[in-house]
């Protein structure tokens, strides 16, 4: 039985307490304990408390000292393009010259650029980049993602995609992990390849999301009945996704198609989530909550109606200020309207190579408490326990308690509002993931 002990944080951040998303004031409720420490066995968190008292009960755990840094759950990023290949400079070129999202997009550019790049990319060097991707999470104190497939548009691309997701996936202890080595040697075969040494410590959370855009050589309808008939039946009969995604907006997937995709992924068993309201006001939240979504996503143009539709269907807002401050907009999501309304709010980065290149969780700490006046504390339990419960995890992961997996990082500060208070700076000493250093 292996064991680790932590010992000697300034501050260990646990957010223990009740068994579920955390609303209004309870948002700010770290519990926070000063010189804490964690007894971990077998990637499991055993005890907690005062580090005196942890010592009583060290035995031959390896020590793990702190010294007076912060100790938190690893960062759980509820919504990430994890999958790509390239980048969009010439994007964000035209974006610094005063060029809008759309223009760019109707001129070759946004979406339909990586697309491109995704679908001529090897596998070797898809898998290199998206390993890569998955180190840079681990560098800013991310332990868990979500990731979306959405540049491939075709089934063949869109399955290499998920494929691909699987195969990073950690190994789950316990019998489990016999039947996950298992598909992620068939996804590797599946993709070519049989060798087993391209996994992450980062885990991950798959995502469906073919309706992110029509392709230019397919009718609309076309690819909606596409996404219905062939992608998602064999999305679910590989199980290669957890959740299903749309992008509703304007010039992409109306509010009536949107509900015909969410629908039949609905009846297939996939949760659902959705990209609303970003760009305009389509009525996007009211669907999410009308489809009985887990979360609305993005909701920078969301107004009073749309708040109370969320509210009313018990739908999680992920709110991503990063792709507002990359499109150099200043429409940031009504975060406090959100948790006065008793939201349970999640924040996430938006990862992708567009319209939020970071993987860095700290800076979007950093935004939602300067552009959206959110609390440290606040910001805190929206990325981690909130987004934790938004990807169906609450119980394993997003606070440190005994029973959850130790998924947890060490910051090379004092207080943990030095995570949003120093932006733009690495302040990650040390990433553990079921209790294993992965940084």
């Amino acid at each position: 039985m292996s064991s680790l002990a932590v010992l000697h944080a300034s501050q260990l951040v646990t957010l223990s307490g009740p068994k579920r998303p955390r609303v209004g004031i309870e948002l700010s409720s770290l519990g926070i304990i000063r010189n804490g420490g964690m007894l971990i066995r077998d990637g499991k968190i055993e005890k907690i408390g005062p580090s005196d008292e942890i010592e009583k009960n060290v035995g031959d755990a390896e020590i793990v000292d702190a010294r007076g840094r912060v100790v938190m759950p690893g960062f759980v990023d509820a919504h990430t393009h994890l999958v790509f290949a390239g980048n969009r400079l010439d994007d964000f070129e035209r974006r610094s010259r005063g060029e809008m999202y759309e223009q760019i997009a109707k001129a070759g550019g946004g979406i339909w650029s990586t697309v491109g790049k995704t679908r001529a990319a090897s596998e070797s060097d898809l898998l290199a980049q998206v390993k890569m991707h998955a180190n840079w999470f681990l560098r800013c104190g991310t332990t868990t993602v979500e990731a979306k497939s959405g540049y491939g548009l075709t089934v063949e691309d869109e399955l290499r995609i998920l494929r691909v997701i699987r195969q990073l996936t950690a190994p789950a202890s316990g019998s489990a992990a016999d039947t996950i080595r298992d598909s992620r040697i068939a996804s590797k075969q599946a993709i070519g390849l049989d060798r087993l040494d391209r996994e992450t410590a980062l885990e991950i959370v798959p995502t469906f999301l073919g309706a992110h855009a029509v392709p230019r050589e397919v009718a609309p309808e076309e690819y909606i009945e596409l996404i219905i008939t062939e992608m998602l039946p064999r999305v679910t009969a590989e199980k290669l996704a957890e959740f299903c995604d749309v992008f509703c907006e304007r010039g992409y997937f109306n509010i009536d198609q949107s509900r015909k995709i969410l629908c039949e992924a609905k009846k297939l068993g996939l949760n659902l989530r959705g990209h609303v309201d970003q760009l305009t006001n389509s009525g996007g939240a009211k669907l999410m909550a009308e489809v009985d979504a887990t979360t609305a996503d993005h909701l920078e143009q969301t107004d009073e109606d749309g708040i109370a539709a969320l509210r009313k269907a018990n739908v999680q807002p992920v709110l991503l200020p990063g792709s507002v401050y990359a499109l150099g907009s200043n429409r940031y999501p009504r975060a406090r309207d959100m948790i006065e309304a008793g939201l349970a709010v999640v924040l996430a980065t938006d990862f992708n190579p567009g319209s939020s290149p970071t993987t860095s969780m700290p800076m979007i700490l950093s935004l939602a408490c300067t552009q959206m006046k959110m609390s440290p504390a606040e910001a805190i339990t929206a990325s981690t326990l909130n987004a934790a419960y938004s990807l169906n995890r609450g119980d394993k992961i997003g606070s440190l308690e005994r029973g959850k997996l130790a998924n947890f990082a060490i910051f090379d500060c004092q207080d943990y509002r030095e995570l949003a208070y120093w932006f733009g700076m690495p302040q990650t000493e040390a990433v553990y993931v079921r209790g294993e250093r992965a940084l």
